[in-house]
């Protein structure tokens, strides 16, 4: 289900979800409920549902802000805000969405992924945890992700897997810090994203990296109870996870400027 809100918002989440906007300017509340693993709960705030890819909004210099805290340090699933390229056509096929073809990653965000999930490529950084993260990947063509379309399936050979995870290395450079925060407190968070880097800051933590996402990108702010994994021993998993309770996310002071 998708709604459009100008001007800044589409509320995406799947139908036993509710998406509340309070009555304080900027407010949001995204909840998904407690379920079982095997059903998909998605609660989202996006601006990119409707559009192809390269009709994307954002491109650099561009100042992301806002207040958020979650219900549990420790949530099943992932949740996050930032920018990114919706590389897989929302939830990796999980949940409804715009069918895109597939794409390299392009992303700059704070992301909390549980220990099920493994999202990196290199073996050197966090992959799971509250983290801040960019990938910088190359445009290519969609006709060209479509003849590498049938190479996908390799990936299920966990020998294979780990020859391709280095080539991916090569061609997605990609940078992440994990965040030491009380995330289930109100925390001020700002994203700086320029050409040639980005800047994180969480109060008075700052995180940059000159691993700079690759334009448009859209916004994108959410709650889901997924996992995926790609980790060293080349063993791809991805599902969802049982929630045993309601799990949240809150967001207050949203500022998205440009320039």
């Amino acid at each position: 289900m998708s709604i459009t809100l100008k001007p800044e918002f589409t509320i995406h989440h799947t139908p036993e979800v509710e998406v509340q906007n309070g009555n304080q300017e900027g407010f949001w509340h995204l909840e998904i409920p407690h379920g079982p693993q095997g059903s998909y709960r998605l609660a989202q705030l996006d601006d990119y549902t409707s559009l192809s890819r390269k009709a994307f909004l954002h491109k650099s210099t561009l100042i992301f802000s806002l207040r958020a805290r979650v219900s549990n340090p420790d949530i099943p699933g992932t949740w996050g805000f930032g920018l990114w390229n919706d590389p897989f056509s929302l939830s990796l096929g999980l949940g409804g969405g715009m069918r895109r073809f597939p794409a390299l990653p392009n992303a700059a965000w704070f992301f909390y992924a549980s220990s099920q999930n493994y999202l990196s490529f290199r073996d050197d950084l966090p992959a799971n945890g509250f983290i801040a993260q960019t990938f910088q990947s190359p445009n290519l063509p969609a006709p060209l992700m479509t003849l590498a379309a049938p190479a996908f399936p390799l990936l299920l050979w966990p020998w294979i897997a780990r020859k391709l995870r280095l080539i991916f290395r090569r061609w997605i450079p990609e940078d992440s810090s994990a965040l030491d925060v009380d995330v289930t407190q109100w925390q001020s968070y700002a994203l700086k994203w320029l050409e040639d880097r980005v800047i994180f800051t969480v109060d008075d933590q700052t995180f940059e990296t000159r691993i700079s996402p690759k334009a448009p990108l859209g916004l994108v702010i959410w709650i889901d109870n997924q996992y995926a994994a790609f980790p060293p021993n080349g063993k791809l998993t991805y599902g969802t996870l049982a929630n045993h309770q309601s799990a949240w996310l809150e967001i207050e002071a949203f500022s998205l400027k440009k320039g």
